[in-house]
Protein backbone atom coordinates (compact mmCIF):
# COMPACT_ATOMS: atom_id res chain seq x y z
CA UNK A 1 0.00 0.00 0.00
CA UNK A 2 1.10 3.17 -0.93
CA UNK A 3 1.72 5.41 1.44
CA UNK A 4 1.72 9.57 1.12
CA UNK A 5 4.83 11.33 1.16
CA UNK A 6 4.88 13.68 3.46
CA UNK A 7 4.92 17.43 2.70
CA UNK A 8 8.73 18.78 2.37
CA UNK A 9 9.16 22.60 3.41
CA UNK A 10 9.16 23.52 -0.69
CA UNK A 11 5.83 22.30 -0.77
CA UNK A 12 4.32 23.50 2.55
CA UNK A 13 5.61 27.15 0.97
CA UNK A 14 3.78 26.44 -1.70
CA UNK A 15 0.71 25.45 -0.44
CA UNK A 16 1.06 28.70 2.06
CA UNK A 17 1.16 30.97 -1.07
CA UNK A 18 -1.67 28.96 -3.66
CA UNK A 19 -4.19 29.45 -0.52
CA UNK A 20 -3.62 32.93 -0.61
CA UNK A 21 -2.92 33.89 -3.97
CA UNK A 22 -4.57 31.18 -5.74
CA UNK A 23 -1.48 30.68 -8.15
CA UNK A 24 -1.79 26.97 -8.89
CA UNK A 25 -4.68 27.77 -10.81
CA UNK A 26 -3.09 30.68 -12.74
CA UNK A 27 -0.27 28.51 -13.34
CA UNK A 28 -1.83 25.87 -14.70
CA UNK A 29 -4.71 27.80 -16.58
CA UNK A 30 -1.60 29.93 -18.30
CA UNK A 31 0.53 26.28 -18.88
CA UNK A 32 -2.40 25.11 -20.56
CA UNK A 33 -2.54 27.92 -23.14
CA UNK A 34 -2.39 26.59 -26.92
CA UNK A 35 -0.45 28.72 -29.38
CA UNK A 36 -0.24 27.62 -33.40
CA UNK A 37 2.49 26.07 -34.51
CA UNK A 38 3.81 28.41 -37.24
CA UNK A 39 7.17 29.41 -37.82
CA UNK A 40 6.20 33.51 -37.96
CA UNK A 41 4.78 33.20 -34.61
CA UNK A 42 7.93 33.21 -33.62
CA UNK A 43 8.96 36.43 -34.51
CA UNK A 44 7.85 38.21 -31.34
CA UNK A 45 9.61 36.06 -29.23
CA UNK A 46 12.74 36.79 -31.22
CA UNK A 47 12.03 40.33 -29.97
CA UNK A 48 11.50 39.36 -26.56
CA UNK A 49 14.73 37.31 -26.64
CA UNK A 50 17.04 40.61 -28.02
CA UNK A 51 15.37 42.61 -25.36
CA UNK A 52 16.63 40.71 -22.36
CA UNK A 53 19.79 39.72 -23.96
CA UNK A 54 20.17 43.64 -24.04
CA UNK A 55 18.84 44.21 -20.57
CA UNK A 56 21.82 41.75 -19.23
CA UNK A 57 24.33 42.98 -21.37
CA UNK A 58 23.27 46.62 -20.41
CA UNK A 59 23.35 45.93 -17.08
CA UNK A 60 27.32 45.01 -17.44
CA UNK A 61 28.20 47.77 -19.21
CA UNK A 62 27.00 50.46 -16.88
CA UNK A 63 29.10 49.12 -14.39
CA UNK A 64 32.13 50.61 -16.65
CA UNK A 65 30.71 53.51 -18.69
CA UNK A 66 30.84 57.16 -17.14
CA UNK A 67 28.47 59.67 -18.43
CA UNK A 68 29.95 62.61 -18.11
CA UNK A 69 31.05 65.38 -20.59
CA UNK A 70 33.86 66.19 -18.35
CA UNK A 71 37.20 67.30 -19.88
CA UNK A 72 39.43 63.98 -19.61
CA UNK A 73 42.78 62.51 -21.02
CA UNK A 74 42.88 58.77 -22.46
CA UNK A 75 45.44 57.31 -21.09
CA UNK A 76 44.67 53.78 -21.82
CA UNK A 77 45.98 50.50 -24.14
CA UNK A 78 45.00 52.21 -27.42
CA UNK A 79 48.06 53.62 -28.53
CA UNK A 80 46.33 56.05 -31.10
CA UNK A 81 44.48 57.63 -28.32
CA UNK A 82 46.99 57.87 -25.54
CA UNK A 83 47.40 61.56 -24.48
CA UNK A 84 44.11 62.87 -26.35
CA UNK A 85 41.68 65.42 -24.92
CA UNK A 86 38.33 63.78 -24.81
CA UNK A 87 34.99 63.45 -22.46
CA UNK A 88 34.69 60.79 -20.05
CA UNK A 89 32.14 59.37 -21.68
CA UNK A 90 33.83 58.74 -24.38
CA UNK A 91 37.03 58.21 -22.46
CA UNK A 92 35.05 55.07 -20.73
CA UNK A 93 34.45 53.85 -24.04
CA UNK A 94 37.69 53.59 -25.83
CA UNK A 95 38.40 51.59 -21.84
CA UNK A 96 35.46 49.20 -21.89
CA UNK A 97 36.78 48.16 -25.82
CA UNK A 98 40.65 47.78 -24.89
CA UNK A 99 40.74 47.48 -20.96
CA UNK A 100 37.83 45.77 -19.37
CA UNK A 101 37.77 42.04 -20.04
CA UNK A 102 34.87 40.85 -22.14
CA UNK A 103 33.89 44.92 -22.36
CA UNK A 104 34.34 44.97 -26.29
CA UNK A 105 32.64 41.70 -27.05
CA UNK A 106 29.67 42.79 -24.30
CA UNK A 107 29.60 46.21 -26.41
CA UNK A 108 29.02 44.39 -29.48
CA UNK A 109 26.80 42.08 -28.26
CA UNK A 110 24.52 44.95 -27.17
CA UNK A 111 24.64 46.77 -30.01
CA UNK A 112 24.06 43.80 -32.20
CA UNK A 113 20.75 42.91 -30.29
CA UNK A 114 19.66 46.43 -30.59
CA UNK A 115 19.49 45.87 -33.68
CA UNK A 116 17.87 42.37 -33.68
CA UNK A 117 15.16 43.76 -31.14
CA UNK A 118 14.44 46.45 -33.96
CA UNK A 119 14.58 44.22 -36.93
CA UNK A 120 12.56 41.85 -35.15
CA UNK A 121 10.02 43.36 -34.01
CA UNK A 122 9.16 45.45 -37.53
CA UNK A 123 9.29 42.46 -39.45
CA UNK A 124 6.77 40.49 -36.54
CA UNK A 125 4.55 44.20 -37.43
CA UNK A 126 4.90 43.54 -40.90
CA UNK A 127 3.56 39.90 -41.06
CA UNK A 128 0.34 41.07 -38.25
CA UNK A 129 -0.16 43.70 -40.78
CA UNK A 130 -0.50 41.38 -43.75
CA UNK A 131 -2.40 38.48 -42.28
CA UNK A 132 -4.76 41.26 -40.69
CA UNK A 133 -4.15 39.97 -37.33
CA UNK A 134 -4.85 43.55 -35.75
CA UNK A 135 -8.62 43.46 -36.56
CA UNK A 136 -11.36 43.24 -33.86
CA UNK A 137 -10.32 42.51 -31.04
CA UNK A 138 -6.47 43.09 -31.10
CA UNK A 139 -6.70 46.62 -32.38
CA UNK A 140 -5.22 48.04 -28.06
CA UNK A 141 -2.57 45.31 -28.69
CA UNK A 142 -1.67 46.49 -32.01
CA UNK A 143 -1.51 50.10 -30.76
CA UNK A 144 1.14 48.69 -27.99
CA UNK A 145 3.17 47.27 -30.41
CA UNK A 146 2.90 50.21 -32.22
CA UNK A 147 4.48 52.44 -29.02
CA UNK A 148 6.94 49.74 -28.68
CA UNK A 149 8.34 50.13 -32.10
CA UNK A 150 9.03 54.00 -31.17
CA UNK A 151 10.68 53.32 -28.05
CA UNK A 152 12.78 51.16 -29.50
CA UNK A 153 14.06 53.24 -32.40
CA UNK A 154 14.36 56.14 -29.79
CA UNK A 155 15.88 53.70 -27.41
CA UNK A 156 18.34 52.50 -30.34
CA UNK A 157 18.99 56.37 -30.81
CA UNK A 158 19.55 57.74 -27.35
CA UNK A 159 22.17 54.61 -26.80
CA UNK A 160 24.65 55.09 -29.75
CA UNK A 161 24.15 58.86 -28.66
CA UNK A 162 25.79 58.30 -25.33
CA UNK A 163 29.33 57.39 -26.36
CA UNK A 164 30.39 60.87 -27.71
CA UNK A 165 32.43 59.83 -30.58
CA UNK A 166 32.44 62.12 -33.84
CA UNK A 167 29.72 59.49 -35.75
CA UNK A 168 27.00 59.90 -32.55
CA UNK A 169 27.82 63.50 -31.87
CA UNK A 170 26.64 63.74 -35.76
CA UNK A 171 23.94 62.25 -35.08
CA UNK A 172 22.63 64.39 -31.73
CA UNK A 173 23.52 67.65 -34.11
CA UNK A 174 20.27 66.55 -36.56
CA UNK A 175 18.45 65.49 -33.09
CA UNK A 176 19.42 68.93 -31.74
CA UNK A 177 18.17 70.49 -34.97
CA UNK A 178 14.67 68.51 -35.55
CA UNK A 179 14.16 69.20 -31.51
CA UNK A 180 14.79 73.19 -32.21
CA UNK A 181 12.63 72.92 -35.68
CA UNK A 182 9.41 72.35 -33.47
CA UNK A 183 7.05 75.76 -33.61
CA UNK A 184 6.48 77.39 -30.35
CA UNK A 185 8.23 74.59 -28.17
CA UNK A 186 11.05 74.06 -29.69
CA UNK A 187 13.29 75.87 -27.75
CA UNK A 188 12.25 74.34 -24.47
CA UNK A 189 12.60 70.74 -26.02
CA UNK A 190 16.64 71.72 -26.62
CA UNK A 191 16.51 73.15 -23.45
CA UNK A 192 15.33 70.54 -22.08
CA UNK A 193 17.04 67.78 -23.30
CA UNK A 194 20.58 69.40 -24.17
CA UNK A 195 20.87 71.87 -21.00
CA UNK A 196 22.07 75.09 -23.69
CA UNK A 197 22.99 75.40 -27.03
CA UNK A 198 24.70 72.31 -29.11
CA UNK A 199 26.41 70.49 -28.14
CA UNK A 200 24.99 71.50 -24.59
CA UNK A 201 26.42 70.48 -21.32
CA UNK A 202 23.86 67.93 -20.04
CA UNK A 203 22.89 65.71 -23.19
CA UNK A 204 24.79 62.53 -22.07
CA UNK A 205 23.56 62.65 -18.45
CA UNK A 206 20.05 63.37 -18.94
CA UNK A 207 20.13 60.27 -22.37
CA UNK A 208 21.86 58.01 -20.25
CA UNK A 209 19.01 58.05 -17.15
CA UNK A 210 16.36 57.78 -20.23
CA UNK A 211 18.35 55.36 -22.14
CA UNK A 212 18.60 52.99 -18.94
CA UNK A 213 16.03 53.32 -16.98
CA UNK A 214 13.00 55.10 -18.16
CA UNK A 215 12.53 53.59 -21.68
CA UNK A 216 13.76 49.78 -20.46
CA UNK A 217 10.90 50.12 -17.78
CA UNK A 218 8.14 51.57 -20.36
CA UNK A 219 9.23 48.70 -22.62
CA UNK A 220 8.86 46.09 -19.80
CA UNK A 221 5.96 47.21 -18.58
CA UNK A 222 4.38 47.32 -21.91
CA UNK A 223 5.48 43.40 -23.30
CA UNK A 224 4.07 42.75 -20.02
CA UNK A 225 0.69 43.75 -20.81
CA UNK A 226 1.09 42.98 -24.65
CA UNK A 227 1.48 39.31 -23.14
CA UNK A 228 -1.59 39.96 -21.08
CA UNK A 229 -3.63 41.17 -23.92
CA UNK A 230 -2.64 38.30 -25.89
CA UNK A 231 -3.01 35.44 -23.28
CA UNK A 232 -6.39 37.19 -22.84
CA UNK A 233 -7.52 36.77 -26.18
CA UNK A 234 -5.45 34.03 -27.31
CA UNK A 235 -3.65 33.63 -30.26
CA UNK A 236 -4.72 34.14 -34.23
CA UNK A 237 -4.05 31.47 -36.25
CA UNK A 238 -3.81 30.65 -40.54
CA UNK A 239 -6.74 29.32 -41.82
CA UNK A 240 -6.71 25.62 -42.64
CA UNK A 241 -8.04 21.92 -41.57
CA UNK A 242 -9.57 22.02 -38.32
CA UNK A 243 -9.08 25.61 -37.24
CA UNK A 244 -12.00 27.64 -36.72
CA UNK A 245 -13.10 31.15 -35.77
CA UNK A 246 -13.98 29.61 -31.98
CA UNK A 247 -10.71 27.82 -31.39
CA UNK A 248 -6.90 27.39 -31.69
CA UNK A 249 -4.90 24.46 -32.43
CA UNK A 250 -1.44 23.86 -31.48
CA UNK A 251 0.44 23.17 -28.69
CA UNK A 252 0.17 23.76 -25.29
CA UNK A 253 3.00 26.42 -23.59
CA UNK A 254 3.89 23.22 -21.22
CA UNK A 255 5.80 21.63 -22.11
CA UNK A 256 6.06 21.49 -25.58
CA UNK A 257 6.29 25.47 -26.74
CA UNK A 258 8.09 25.97 -23.32
CA UNK A 259 10.75 23.56 -25.18
CA UNK A 260 10.88 25.21 -28.13
CA UNK A 261 10.78 28.81 -26.86
CA UNK A 262 13.96 27.75 -24.51
CA UNK A 263 15.91 26.59 -27.13
CA UNK A 264 15.30 29.52 -29.65
CA UNK A 265 16.40 31.95 -26.67
CA UNK A 266 19.60 29.59 -26.63
CA UNK A 267 20.11 29.86 -30.76
CA UNK A 268 19.51 33.45 -30.36
CA UNK A 269 21.65 34.01 -27.97
CA UNK A 270 24.45 31.98 -29.32
CA UNK A 271 24.28 34.06 -33.25
CA UNK A 272 24.15 37.35 -30.92
CA UNK A 273 27.73 35.88 -29.05
CA UNK A 274 28.97 34.92 -32.30
CA UNK A 275 28.25 38.23 -33.93
CA UNK A 276 29.62 40.54 -30.52
CA UNK A 277 32.91 38.14 -30.86
CA UNK A 278 33.87 38.23 -34.56
CA UNK A 279 31.59 40.80 -36.69
CA UNK A 280 32.84 44.42 -35.92
CA UNK A 281 30.44 46.90 -34.98
CA UNK A 282 30.18 50.64 -34.40
CA UNK A 283 34.08 51.17 -34.06
CA UNK A 284 34.21 54.63 -32.10
CA UNK A 285 38.11 54.58 -31.97
CA UNK A 286 38.26 54.81 -35.94
CA UNK A 287 35.85 57.93 -35.51
CA UNK A 288 37.82 59.82 -32.32
CA UNK A 289 36.20 62.22 -30.22
CA UNK A 290 33.31 64.41 -30.92
CA UNK A 291 34.03 67.92 -32.45
CA UNK A 292 31.83 70.28 -33.05
CA UNK A 293 33.41 72.09 -36.13
CA UNK A 294 33.84 68.75 -37.89
CA UNK A 295 31.64 66.79 -39.28
CA UNK A 296 32.84 62.89 -40.76
CA UNK A 297 32.19 62.34 -44.51
CA UNK A 298 29.74 59.44 -45.19
CA UNK A 299 27.85 59.35 -41.72
CA UNK A 300 25.61 56.79 -41.07
CA UNK A 301 22.89 56.06 -38.17
CA UNK A 302 22.06 52.52 -37.51
CA UNK A 303 19.68 51.10 -40.17
CA UNK A 304 16.58 52.11 -38.31
CA UNK A 305 17.56 56.12 -38.56
CA UNK A 306 18.37 55.11 -42.01
CA UNK A 307 14.77 56.66 -43.40
CA UNK A 308 14.50 59.28 -41.72
CA UNK A 309 18.01 60.46 -42.14
CA UNK A 310 17.55 59.86 -45.97
CA UNK A 311 14.04 62.16 -45.42
CA UNK A 312 16.27 64.76 -44.33
CA UNK A 313 18.12 64.96 -47.51
CA UNK A 314 15.40 64.27 -50.38
CA UNK A 315 12.81 66.92 -48.56
CA UNK A 316 13.46 70.27 -50.62
CA UNK A 317 14.44 73.23 -48.46
CA UNK A 318 10.93 74.46 -47.97
CA UNK A 319 10.53 77.06 -44.85
CA UNK A 320 7.46 78.44 -43.93
CA UNK A 321 7.02 82.30 -42.44
CA UNK A 322 3.83 83.43 -41.31
CA UNK A 323 2.62 85.73 -38.17
CA UNK A 324 6.54 86.34 -37.06
CA UNK A 325 6.98 82.72 -36.75
CA UNK A 326 9.75 80.72 -38.95
CA UNK A 327 9.32 77.07 -39.33
CA UNK A 328 12.77 75.67 -40.49
CA UNK A 329 13.36 72.81 -43.00
CA UNK A 330 13.87 70.27 -40.60
CA UNK A 331 10.68 70.10 -38.92
CA UNK A 332 9.25 68.64 -42.38
CA UNK A 333 11.46 65.54 -42.38
CA UNK A 334 12.17 65.36 -38.91
CA UNK A 335 9.00 66.05 -37.13
CA UNK A 336 6.05 65.66 -39.57
CA UNK A 337 6.52 62.50 -41.78
CA UNK A 338 7.44 60.40 -38.97
CA UNK A 339 4.41 62.00 -36.53
CA UNK A 340 2.08 61.14 -40.03
CA UNK A 341 4.07 57.53 -39.72
CA UNK A 342 3.51 56.48 -36.72
CA UNK A 343 -0.35 58.45 -36.27
CA UNK A 344 -1.56 55.90 -39.98
CA UNK A 345 0.05 52.92 -37.87
CA UNK A 346 -1.92 53.87 -34.84
CA UNK A 347 -5.34 54.41 -36.53
CA UNK A 348 -5.23 51.65 -39.33
CA UNK A 349 -7.19 48.90 -37.44
CA UNK A 350 -9.55 51.56 -37.02
CA UNK A 351 -9.59 53.27 -41.10
CA UNK A 352 -9.75 49.55 -42.24
CA UNK A 353 -12.65 49.01 -40.50
CA UNK A 354 -14.43 52.05 -41.37
CA UNK A 355 -13.61 51.78 -45.00
CA UNK A 356 -14.37 48.22 -45.29
CA UNK A 357 -17.14 48.46 -43.07
CA UNK A 358 -15.60 45.21 -41.44
CA UNK A 359 -16.39 45.44 -37.55
CA UNK A 360 -16.63 41.76 -36.76
CA UNK A 361 -14.31 39.71 -34.95
CA UNK A 362 -11.32 37.95 -36.14
CA UNK A 363 -9.38 34.88 -35.31
CA UNK A 364 -8.30 33.35 -38.57
CA UNK A 365 -5.54 35.58 -40.69
CA UNK A 366 -6.04 36.41 -44.07
CA UNK A 367 -3.47 35.41 -46.84
CA UNK A 368 -2.41 38.76 -48.18
CA UNK A 369 -3.23 37.67 -51.92
CA UNK A 370 -6.52 37.39 -49.92
CA UNK A 371 -6.61 41.13 -49.11
CA UNK A 372 -5.03 42.49 -52.55
CA UNK A 373 -5.72 46.36 -51.31
CA UNK A 374 -4.35 46.11 -47.84
CA UNK A 375 -1.63 44.21 -49.53
CA UNK A 376 -0.58 46.72 -52.10
CA UNK A 377 -0.74 49.74 -49.35
CA UNK A 378 1.72 47.73 -47.31
CA UNK A 379 4.13 46.98 -50.69
CA UNK A 380 4.17 50.80 -51.47
CA UNK A 381 4.76 52.05 -48.02
CA UNK A 382 7.71 49.43 -47.39
CA UNK A 383 8.93 50.74 -50.89
CA UNK A 384 8.79 54.30 -49.56
CA UNK A 385 10.73 53.70 -47.00
CA UNK A 386 12.90 51.89 -48.47
CA UNK A 387 13.73 54.58 -50.78
CA UNK A 388 14.36 56.54 -47.97
CA UNK A 389 16.64 54.19 -46.36
CA UNK A 390 18.64 54.06 -49.39
CA UNK A 391 19.01 57.96 -49.66
CA UNK A 392 20.19 57.99 -46.23
CA UNK A 393 23.14 56.62 -47.74
CA UNK A 394 23.36 58.77 -50.77
CA UNK A 395 26.65 60.35 -50.40
CA UNK A 396 28.46 56.89 -50.58
CA UNK A 397 26.96 56.00 -53.23
CA UNK A 398 27.54 58.58 -55.39
CA UNK A 399 31.38 57.60 -54.21
CA UNK A 400 31.41 53.87 -54.39
CA UNK A 401 29.45 54.39 -58.34
CA UNK A 402 30.98 57.59 -59.17
CA UNK A 403 27.85 59.43 -59.91
CA UNK A 404 27.16 63.36 -59.09
CA UNK A 405 25.84 63.26 -55.71
CA UNK A 406 23.39 65.50 -56.97
CA UNK A 407 22.36 63.26 -59.76
CA UNK A 408 21.85 60.40 -57.50
CA UNK A 409 19.51 62.52 -54.80
CA UNK A 410 17.69 63.75 -58.47
CA UNK A 411 17.18 59.99 -58.88
CA UNK A 412 15.98 59.07 -55.43
CA UNK A 413 13.34 61.99 -55.58
CA UNK A 414 11.65 60.61 -58.77
CA UNK A 415 11.59 56.85 -57.51
CA UNK A 416 10.27 58.10 -53.77
CA UNK A 417 7.01 58.71 -56.35
CA UNK A 418 7.34 56.03 -58.35
CA UNK A 419 8.39 53.14 -57.02
CA UNK A 420 5.74 52.59 -54.24
CA UNK A 421 2.85 53.66 -56.97
CA UNK A 422 4.28 50.74 -59.29
CA UNK A 423 5.31 48.36 -56.48
CA UNK A 424 1.37 48.69 -55.46
CA UNK A 425 0.28 48.17 -59.10
CA UNK A 426 2.52 44.73 -58.96
CA UNK A 427 1.23 43.25 -55.96
CA UNK A 428 -2.16 44.37 -56.59
CA UNK A 429 -2.40 42.33 -59.70
CA UNK A 430 -0.25 39.31 -58.28
CA UNK A 431 -2.78 39.17 -55.42
CA UNK A 432 -5.61 39.00 -57.46
CA UNK A 433 -4.18 36.43 -60.24
CA UNK A 434 -2.73 34.52 -56.77
CA UNK A 435 -6.28 34.52 -55.46
CA UNK A 436 -7.61 33.36 -58.54
CA UNK A 437 -5.40 30.53 -59.00
CA UNK A 438 -5.48 29.49 -55.46
CA UNK A 439 -8.83 30.10 -53.86
CA UNK A 440 -8.74 30.47 -49.91
CA UNK A 441 -9.88 27.38 -48.21
CA UNK A 442 -13.39 27.86 -47.05
CA UNK A 443 -13.99 27.53 -43.08
CA UNK A 444 -17.01 25.66 -42.55
CA UNK A 445 -15.98 25.91 -38.58
CA UNK A 446 -15.53 22.10 -38.81
CA UNK A 447 -12.94 20.16 -36.32
CA UNK A 448 -13.21 17.27 -37.97
CA UNK A 449 -11.70 17.89 -41.09
CA UNK A 450 -8.25 16.84 -40.20
CA UNK A 451 -9.52 13.32 -39.49
CA UNK A 452 -9.18 12.75 -43.31
CA UNK A 453 -5.69 13.92 -43.07
CA UNK A 454 -4.58 11.02 -41.06
CA UNK A 455 -1.37 12.42 -39.78
CA UNK A 456 -0.45 15.31 -37.29
CA UNK A 457 1.56 18.34 -39.03
CA UNK A 458 4.36 17.84 -36.92
CA UNK A 459 4.48 14.39 -38.57
CA UNK A 460 3.01 12.05 -35.81
CA UNK A 461 0.55 9.40 -36.13
CA UNK A 462 -2.90 10.13 -35.41
CA UNK A 463 -4.03 8.89 -31.88
CA UNK A 464 -6.48 6.40 -31.91
CA UNK A 465 -8.49 7.51 -28.89
CA UNK A 466 -12.19 6.31 -29.31
CA UNK A 467 -14.46 9.70 -30.16
CA UNK A 468 -11.49 11.77 -31.46
CA UNK A 469 -11.45 13.12 -34.30
CA UNK A 470 -9.82 16.32 -35.01
CA UNK A 471 -6.37 17.67 -34.82
CA UNK A 472 -6.40 16.62 -30.66
CA UNK A 473 -5.84 12.95 -32.40
CA UNK A 474 -3.42 14.07 -34.20
CA UNK A 475 -1.48 14.86 -31.43
CA UNK A 476 -2.46 18.76 -31.32
CA UNK A 477 -3.71 20.77 -28.72
CA UNK A 478 -6.87 22.69 -29.65
CA UNK A 479 -8.34 26.10 -27.21
CA UNK A 480 -11.30 27.96 -27.29
CA UNK A 481 -11.57 31.58 -27.93
CA UNK A 482 -13.12 33.62 -24.65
Amino acid sequence: MNQPRPATRSRRLARWVDDRLGTAYLATKALRKVFPDHWSFMLGELSLYSFVILVVTGVYLTFFFDPSQAESTYRGSYEAMRGVEMTAAYRSALELSFDVRAGLVMRQIHHWAALLFVATMAVHMARVFFTGAFRRPREINWMVGVTLLILAVFNGFAGYSLLDDQLSGTGLRIGYSIALSVPLVGTWLVSLLFGGEFPGPDIIERLYVIHILLVPAVIAALIGVHMAILLRQKHTQFAGPGRAEGNVVGERVWPTYAAKGLGLFFLTTAVLAALGGLAQINPIWIYGPFDPAEVSAASQPDWYMGWLDGAMRLIPPWEVRAFGYEVPNPFFPGAVLPGVTFALLYLWPFLEARFTGDRSEHHLLDRPRDRPVRTAMGVATIAFYGVLFLAGGGDVLSTTFGVSVNAVFQAFRVLLFVLPAASAWVAYRLCRDLAQRDPAPADDGSVAMTALAGVAEDGRDQDDRAGHDGPEAQGQAVGKHH
